[in-house]
């Protein structure tokens, strides 16, 4: 059987505000996992399985330190501004600079980073359906 990635877990202190912002991206709230001290939300996009797990620990109040192992999970949106516009007016949340081209290229889309309530970075992708880019395999010889 081949392995599949399943979902990203983020640890969160207000699931609420959460689940609001996630929302604002198109994600939608698939179930709900309770254990004795914590619980899971899951989160995934329409049509889609779980994509996200959101774990509460009950009790918990000051804010989970982010480290610097992780960076940022990607998110695709059909029109960037108006995403960005959302955010602001209903969350306000702003972009960490204007959105831009990666690198300067012109063949990849545009792209910007938000932060979620609890600071988790998360890369909005202009237009749609996305393949991660990737530059062509060198040829062989």
């Amino acid at each position: 059987m081949p392995a599949s990635l399943v979902h990203t877990c983020l640890r969160v202190r207000d699931p609420d505000a959460s689940v609001r912002f996630y929302a604002l991206l198109g994600f939608e709230e698939t179930g709900r996992l309770t254990f004795e001290t914590a619980y899971n939300v899951y989160l995934g996009l329409p049509g889609d399985g779980d994509r996200l797990e959101l774990t509460v620990n009950v009790g918990r109040e000051e804010p989970y330190p982010l480290g610097e192992g992780f960076n940022h999970i990607a998110v695709t949106v059909d029109d960037l501004d108006a995403t960005l516009a959302t955010l602001a007016e209903e969350a306000d949340v702003h972009p960490e600079k204007p959105a831009y081209r990666p690198g300067g290229r012109d063949d990849l889309p545009r792209i910007a980073f938000v932060a979620d309530p609890d600071g988790y970075r998360v890369e909005l992708i202009d237009g749609g359906a996305f393949a991660t880019p990737q530059d062509p395999a060198p040829a062989a010889g």
